[in-house]
């Protein structure tokens, strides 16, 4: 039966399985088309010259479209029979398999056509890439090289015109400028001022231009090269003509040495931070541009010439400093000299004038005294005295001018020894009485217990400060009493609110002595106790108008108790109240108490009134002939046998043993008395035949005591001389000499 023919091959059996491999099959062949495309544009996006672009993008549109053909199947598929489903299968098998090969193929070989394929023009184009990068380096080594030099160049000079001129120079060869100029600040800082240019010839400087422009404080806020406009006014330093097209400018600080009150020539006064200004211009009608690394070499210049700069101006200052240094001590060497020989010829002055002036007194005392041995009326009496108190005046006067002047000029020094101290306060007392006892004032002296019986120090320069302030004590006291207090200041006493500028210093050799003098004379105004020790000072009230004086004594006090380490100060309560002088110095402790002493004259009068020298030979030489004849005088009237020479070689031709005493003026012009005494010595070797050597001076040094001392002299007689001085001169030397 018909009904029972079956003509259609019945489907297979497995066709799910089949279906389910045909969509799996379609599913990996669009997978494959779709990631073709993707490779083919990574391998145009690489290769950016490959020369077939449009295929590429055609054929990536036709793999594009087969895989949405594979991908419809997946969802148009029907029933088929057994041998189409089979072929079907096979053939998408296939085509999966190749599509899947040759997406993993073109992995692998995408980079072999890059390499291969565009080979030539891969190398081409890194060729040009090198041959720009090299270009770049040789431009940047250039660059640098012509750095180092225009560094050593600007660093091989000190002068900042030749550094700057050398700066626009260099600057303008290395990068091929047209022009290129510096603007510097003016001394008020508000303006800029063209100071240097390339082509000085073509643009003339000096024309100012404000500071505080707009693109002008852009530059000088900024650590690096700005361009700046070709109109801005700093770069127009060149005229216009015709059709000019100015090139691109860049302008740069240059950084300036903070200076404070410096000035050099026409170099700024700085008082802040300031900077000059680098204009470069690069060549008009040209259309080059700045290159970075031109603009960083343009920066380092400017550093370099900023740091020359401040080494330039470091050394005008110092060379400035130096020629001014160079001046000054010209003139200081050259008022040094001067004050020396001004010191050395007032000196001079002083030591001639005052030889010159103690010979008149020498006479006029000695002729004085003598007329006092003479039998005068009341009236003769009173004017001799008179002649005699005002030539001490006149000596004394003389001695405290030289003193101040040794004291002034540094020469004076303290001739330290050990000596009585106490028997300076009883010299004093003695000097002091016969004037007192004439105002019939009561003097009174107080030792302490404590006080030293010697001492080490300048004996004459202690009793000369304490016998010119008893002095004053008696010169301004009418009546009443003066007291003297002398005492071992104590470590707690020495320093004193009055006295603040006192540092006294005790130590176990040493100790300080305080002398206090209390008078109740016509006082001080306390306003006028600081003029006092003022030299050439004196004290102007009524009390004491007459009263006289030099105005040097406290003067010449106040230097002498400064040269002993000590302070000295007067305290009065006002007018008619009296005052009370103080002093402390400082004085030694004698080693030992047998020292000897070089011998002088004695300096207050003793009890040789009565002395004989009847047939006592003594020599007397002396160049002047009215000071021989009253030396001659003076001995004559004391019964002395008296010999005058004029001259050392007299001298010496008429000298004997017979002569006891040869008196040497020591300051004779023409004559080397201290070279007469060593041929003295030479003559007599033996002591007891020499006669007795005394040095007859009016100078008052160390200096000649000292040569006297070192020829063998006996004595030093100081002129001017009377005659109980030349007696106790005589009765002393005779005493310790024969």
């Amino acid at each position: 039966m018909m009904e029972s023919c079956n003509c259609i091959e019945p489907q297979w059996p497995a066709d799910e399985l089949l279906m389910k491999y045909q969509y799996i099959s379609d599913f990996f062949i669009a997978l494959a088309y779709f990631s073709i495309p993707l490779e083919l544009i990574y391998f145009v996006k690489k290769s950016a010259v490959f020369p077939y672009r449009w295929v590429l993008v055609q054929f990536g549109a036709f793999i594009v479209l087969c895989g949405a053909t594979h991908l419809i199947n997946l969802w148009t598929f029907t029933m088929h029979s057994r041998t189409v489903a089979v072929v079907m299968t096979t053939a998408k098998v296939l085509t999966a398999v190749v599509s899947c090969a040759t997406a993993l193929m073109l992995v692998h070989i995408i980079p072999d056509l890059l390499s291969v394929k565009t080979r030539e023009l891969f190398l081409k184009n890194k060729a040009a890439e090198l041959d720009r990068e090299m270009g770049l380096i040789r431009t940047q080594e250039e660059t640098g090289r012509h750095v180092r030099m225009l560094t050593h160049e600007i660093r091989s000079t000190l002068d900042r015109h030749t550094i700057l001129k050398t700066t626009l120079v260099e600057l303008g060869r290395t990068l091929a400028l047209e022009e290129c100029a510096l603007w510097m600040p003016t001394r008020s800082g508000l303006e800029l001022q063209l100071s240097y240019t390339l082509r000085q010839q073509q643009n003339p400087v000096g024309y100012t231009v404000p500071i505080h422009l707009p693109e002008i404080n852009k530059v000088l806020g900024r650590n690096c090269a700005v361009k700046i406009p070709p109109n801005s006014p700093v770069a127009r330093i060149r005229p216009l003509a015709g059709k000019y097209i100015p090139g691109e400018v860049v302008a740069v600080r240059v950084p300036l040495l903070h200076l404070s009150n410096f000035q050099i020539n026409d170099w700024p006064e700085l008082s802040t931070k300031r900077y000059a200004l680098m204009v470069l211009m690069l060549p008009s009608d040209s259309a080059r541009q700045w290159h970075v690394h031109e603009l960083e070499l343009v920066e380092v210049v400017a550093d370099q010439v900023a740091v020359a700069l401040s080494h330039a101006a470091i050394l005008e200052e110092s060379m400035r400093a130096r020629d001014l240094l160079m001046e000054q001590n010209v003139a200081l060497d050259l008022a040094r000299r001067e004050a020396e020989t001004a010191i050395r010829a007032r000196n001079d002055f002083l030591a001639v004038m005052n030889h010159e002036m103690r010979t008149p007194m020498h006479a006029i005392i000695a002729l004085s005294s003598l007329l006092q041995e003479t039998e005068l009326t009341p009236e003769q009496r009173l004017m001799v005295e008179t002649i005699m108190k005002s030539s001490n005046l006149l000596a004394t006067l003389i001695n405290d001018v030289l003193d101040l002047s040794r004291l002034e000029d540094g020469s004076f020094q303290l001739n330290i020894a050990t000596f009585n101290l106490h028997a300076v306060f009883r010299e004093v007392l003695n000097l002091i009485k016969p004037v007192a006892s004439v105002k019939k004032l009561l003097i009174t002296l107080n030792l302490a217990p404590d006080l030293p019986e010697y001492a080490v120090g300048d004996e004459k320069r202690l009793m000369q400060v304490i016998l010119n302030v008893v002095g004053n004590a008696v010169k301004f006291s009418k009546e009443g009493g003066i007291s003297i207090t002398a005492f071992v200041a104590k470590a707690e006493y020495l320093r004193d609110a009055r006295t603040p500028e006192f540092f006294p210093v005790p130590s176990d050799n040493h100790f300080y002595i305080r002398v206090q003098v209390k008078d109740s004379g016509s006082g001080i105004n306390p306003q006028d106790i600081p003029k006092l020790f003022t030299k050439f000072v004196h004290n102007q009230s009524l009390a004491t108008r007459n009263s006289g004086g030099s105005g040097l004594g406290l003067a010449i006090c106040k230097r002498f108790v400064s040269l002993m380490d000590g302070h000295i100060w007067i305290e009065s309560e006002g007018l008619g109240k009296g005052c009370t002088a103080t002093f402390i110095v400082r004085l030694g402790i004698p080693e030992k108490l047998n020292e000897s002493k070089f011998p002088v004259l004695p300096k207050v009068p003793s009890n040789h009134n009565q002395a004989n020298f009847s047939g006592l030979k003594v020599l007397v030489m002396d160049d002047n002939g009215v000071s021989r004849a009253v030396t001659k005088g003076l001995l004559l009237h004391l019964g002395c046998d008296v010999t005058t020479v004029s001259s050392g070689d007299e001298l010496l031709h008429v000298v004997s043993q017979e002569h006891k005493v040869v008196l040497l003026d020591v300051c004779s012009p023409g004559i080397d008395s201290y070279e007469v005494a060593v041929q003295i010595h030479r003559l007599y070797s033996k002591h007891h035949e020499r006669p007795l050597l005394v040095a007859l001076t009016g100078s008052t040094d160390k200096l000649t005591k000292e040569n006297c001392m070192r020829v063998g002299m006996d004595g030093v007689l100081q002129k001017p001389v009377s005659l109980d001085k030349m007696r106790n001169v005589l009765s002393e030397l005779l005493e310790h000499g024969l």
